[in-house]
């Protein structure tokens, strides 16, 4: 089994490869063969039973398929959570796979485009960056773009490993803090929602603002 971004990829001996993204309630366990499983069988999208008696189980998983190895990531960015990802491809994927209109919220969990930032390093990449999260993506050019890549690449390499996830003193910037004061300028942050499942994005509406517009306090 292989992590790529936010893909787990399991790989067969005959040159398949089953791909499998979690987006926000799949996961993966592993039982004994004969082992109770603690959720419903009916939640199982995949099983695969080992000749060693082991059972790996996918659970609720919103996105699988089964495809040849040489294929499998060929659509996917560069992995961000990798010690040295090319940044400047995540750069020019951006005008690949992205529209004009597309808000960089959008943009930046396109695994298309990069691997690895979900909700939580969206929204604490935008706050680093002081960018609006509805910002178009064609209101940005190159250097935002790299900026917003390599300050996500900076944040997940900090916070591998488990633990507290935490990108300022304190914990996080903006995620999760919703009426909460802004930990830079004491503005109130607030949550919106993006993109076709409506995912959930804070900002500090007080100093994040798109390119053209320039925020209060800077």
């Amino acid at each position: 089994m292989e992590a790529r971004g936010k893909y787990l990829l399991v790989h067969f001996d005959d040159g398949t490869t089953l791909e499998s993204h979690m987006l926000m309630s799949g996961s993966w366990h592993l039982y004994r063969v004969g082992e109770r499983w603690p959720r419903s069988p009916r939640s199982a999208r995949v099983v695969i039973t080992t000749d060693e008696g082991w059972q790996a189980v996918c659970f609720a998983a919103q996105k699988i398929r089964l495809v040849r190895s040489d294929r499998v990531v060929a659509h996917l960015g560069p992995d961000l959570t990798g010690p040295d990802p090319d940044l400047d491809a995540a750069v020019a994927r951006f005008a690949r796979h992205a529209t004009a209109e597309t808000p960089l919220a959008v943009a930046l969990l396109d695994q298309r485009i990069c691997c690895g930032v979900g909700n939580v390093y969206k929204s604490e990449t935008l706050w680093a960056c002081r960018l609006d999260p509805s910002t178009p993506v064609a209101e940005t050019d190159d250097v935002r773009r790299r900026e917003l890549v390599d300050t996500a690449h900076r944040l997940l390499r900090a916070n591998l490993g488990g633990g507290e996830r935490r990108t300022v003193a304190g914990g996080l910037a903006v995620y999760g803090r919703a009426g909460e004061p802004c930990r830079r300028c004491d503005g109130v942050i607030e949550r919106t929602h993006h993109g076709e499942h409506a995912r959930s994005t804070y900002w500090c509406p007080a100093c994040q603002s798109s390119p053209g517009r320039t925020s209060p306090d800077s």
